[in-house]
């Protein structure tokens, strides 16, 4: 499946252009996002009916597909003395989809389609036949009230139907095999984007090298998606411009050196990310912000790309726009569907999990909840909107 190159042109008549110059990224569906790491690296594998759609070119019969969560391309080259190893090579860059968070770009990656197709549209969206919205990476209800098992309400597997890559993959006869830590094993999340193939936890760094390199070996082809989140935390706890943060990085270079340093022959390590991280300084809090409340329903999503769900999107977007000025972009559903934030096919019933608004912050700041989500309010650095430090991703290959 072919994508055209999104532009931002219906943004940018929106929006004052200084604000945006040589800030924002265009989601690169079809031909450049996370959307299409795995149907390459399938394609390299000799599976029929997969295109190498980033021209990684390998001859290869296993491959391990490391996602370093919140490795953002900037980020990594910024921090090379951390990182010698990763750093060593000049890295392909990737995008995101939108928005650049990790439920929607792991269900990017699983699939191979972009977020308006495969549903999982935001940190936290809507879902039919629930007042709260829904939270995919834990699977379950935000905010109080009654106890729901939405692994039983709302099924992972009908509420993103898109048979997965490891799915088609693993039908097709390549031992694929999920190293990840073991609250991943089976998750909402993981049942939506990731089924198919079996499952290996890892409880550390050098057992997920440990387990990775124990499943490459496997069968005539394998394909092994390993999963590492520290590097996330550490950057939203203390900031992605912390030296902890480049501490982590440093362990993370480690881990990829040693699975690269013994890959069996005829393989190759493929190391990606899910999105990168900026640091809020200066948040807006919707819940001390009565004009900002004004009209809005329920808000979603996350500080840096929240879905606003509304009955009045027009009156909402104006006054969204003059509160929080150029630092924001923030455009009405069909606008946001239009400029192909969500990709070039968003069918109705996922046009709906989308908020009415969808504001996505370009500048230093972000749309907190200090009442209703204190701790994310609390943390440092953030991603999910446009910008390039929150979109790029490197991709990275070693055989």
């Amino acid at each position: 499946m072919q994508y055209s190159i999104v532009t931002l042109g219906l943004v940018c008549a929106i929006a004052p252009k200084a604000t945006l110059a040589g800030m924002l990224v265009s989601p690169r569906y079809g031909i450049g996002s996370l959307a299409d790491v795995v149907p390459s690296v399938l394609a390299s594998l000799g599976m029929k009916g997969m295109t190498d759609r980033i021209g990684l070119d390998l001859d290869v019969d296993r491959v391990c597909l490391l996602l370093v969560d919140g490795m953002g391309a900037e980020l990594l080259a910024a921090n090379v003395d951390a990182a010698p190893f990763l750093a060593d090579r000049s890295p392909t860059v990737l995008t995101t989809g939108f928005p650049s968070t990790t439920a929607t770009s792991l269900t990017s990656l699983g699939t191979g389609v972009p977020p308006g197709e495969h549903g999982i549209v935001g940190y936290l969206l809507a879902v039919p036949g629930h007042d709260r919205l829904m939270n995919p990476l834990k699977w379950r209800l935000h905010g109080p009230g009654p106890k729901v098992d939405l692994l039983k309400a709302v099924a992972p597997e009908q509420f993103q139907s898109t048979q997965t890559l490891l799915d088609q993959a693993a039908t097709s006869g390549i031992t694929v095999t999920k190293v990840a830590p073991m609250y991943q094993s089976e998750s909402g999340l993981s049942r939506a984007a990731l089924r198919g193939g079996g499952f290996r936890a890892a409880f550390s760094m050098g057992d997920l090298v440990d387990g990775a390199l124990t499943a490459l070996r496997d069968g005539d082809r394998s394909l092994v998606y390993a999963y590492h989140g520290e590097l996330d935390l550490t950057g939203h706890v203390r900031g992605p411009d912390s030296l902890a943060w480049a501490l982590e990085l440093a362990q993370v270079d480690t881990m990829a050196r040693a699975i690269a340093e013994r890959l069996p022959p005829r393989s190759a390590l493929v190391v990606t990310a899910d999105h990168g991280m900026v640091t809020v300084r200066e948040p807006v809090d919707f819940d001390t912000t009565p004009e900002l409340r004004d009209g809005v329903a329920r808000l979603g999503g996350e500080p840096r790309a929240r879905h606003v769900y509304t009955e009045h999107a027009d009156e909402v977007t104006v006054a969204w726009r003059e509160l929080l000025g150029p630092e924001y972009l923030v455009l009405t559903r069909p606008d946001a569907v239009e400029a192909g934030w969500f990709g070039p096919i968003v069918s109705a019933d996922i046009a709906g999990r989308i908020g009415d608004v969808v504001c996505a912050a370009v500048g230093s700041g972000a749309v907190i909840r200090s009442g209703v989500e204190p701790l994310q309010s609390s943390l440092l650095g953030h991603h999910g909107s446009l910008t390039s430090a929150e979109m790029n991703v490197p991709l990275l290959v070693y055989t």
